[in-house]
């Protein structure tokens, strides 16, 4: 079975000299190396040579024992621009994913990035990147300038990916409340995790997953703290009549449906979400290549985990090649 890592990066040079030109809402430096620096409030991301430099990456990750990569645009996302910027940097930027899945089979597969501070656009490019461009869905960010994933203004795109049995893969960005978290990297570093999780909850007891039943959801970074707080997210459940009105059943009915990867590299909380969610529902990520992701660690800790081969050979690569039609 191929290894698959399912959360992974990747920035197209359309997109970054796009930015560069402008009009954009992300301020581009460079460091003394000449890598690009996109700034965006609470972080930064160095768009290493692996972030741009496909045929180099391809090297690097075969040499690390990958098979397939699923690359995806990061943070800070195309929303954070203009609607009208936004609508032209996604669809330059799909064009380039789909081109690379295309020249570099097998070794890369791809999720659309969408232009989310336009729902009704968003739902069109959903649509072009799975049905032309031959995507199995796209990555959405745990907010949008604020806004929750749960809104109904977001309804028509999940209407879409619902039609379409997509892939929606919940990606954490800039939280609310940001402003505290600018010393130690707070941010990504916690931050990040608990708005994945806030997203999470959102959608659940909203009702978004019973009302669309044919999106597979994603949650990156193990869940964030899912997995250690759905037993409260159930109490608050049975607790308060308002946790009821949309979600008709418990929200860990509806959360080990999700899929949830290992950018979590410890052993106890990896047999914790095992555990909660069933090892169908893991898949193996890398993060890579960011400075705070690792190959070597998923594999080595996907590796320690005292679980059936067959469970780990889902993990590594079975449950992704099933997720996404391969």
């Amino acid at each position: 079975m191929p290894t698959v890592d399912f959360h992974t990066h990747f920035y197209p040079r359309e997109y970054l000299e796009a930015i560069e030109r402008g009009p954009s809402n992300v301020r581009l430096t460079r460091d003394a190396e000449g890598n690009p620096l996109l700034h965006y409030p609470g972080d930064y991301n160095v768009a290493v040579r692996a972030h741009r430099d496909l045929e180099f990456r391809e090297a690097e990750v075969a040499r690390q024992g990958v098979d397939v990569q699923v690359i995806t645009l990061t943070t800070p996302g195309t929303h954070v621009e203009t609607p009208a910027v936004a609508v032209r940097l996604a669809a330059l930027t799909n064009d380039a994913l789909a081109r690379a899945v295309r020249e570099r089979a097998p070794r890369f597969r791809a999720l659309a990035t969408l232009p989310l501070n336009d729902p009704a656009a968003s739902a069109r490019e959903l649509d072009r990147a799975v049905r032309q461009l031959g995507l199995p869905g796209a990555m959405l960010f745990s907010n949008v300038n604020g806004v929750a994933l749960a809104d109904a203004r977001f309804w028509p795109l999940y209407e879409t990916a619902n039609a379409l049995e997509a892939v929606l893969f919940i990606h954490p960005t800039s939280p609310v409340g940001v402003e505290a978290m600018s010393e130690y990297w707070l941010m990504p570093l916690v931050g990040f995790l608990f708005d994945t999780t806030l997203a999470a909850a959102h959608l659940v007891f909203g009702g978004v997953p019973e009302r669309f039943p044919g999106i597979r959801w994603v949650l990156g970074h193990l869940g964030g703290a899912i997995p250690y707080l759905a037993e409260r997210l159930d109490r608050g459940w049975e607790a308060f009549p308002e946790c009821r009105v949309e979600a008709r059943l418990p929200p860990s009915h509806y959360l080990k449906r999700f899929f949830y990867d290992t950018v979590n590299f410890d052993r106890g909380a990896l047999e914790l979400a095992i555990r909660f969610a069933g090892a169908g529902q893991i898949l193996a990520g890398s993060d890579y290549p960011h400075r705070i992701g690792s190959i070597e660690r998923m594999k080595e800790s996907l590796g320690s985990l005292p679980i059936p081969e067959s469970d780990r050979q889902a993990i590594l690569g079975g449950n992704a090649a099933r997720l996404l039609g391969a």
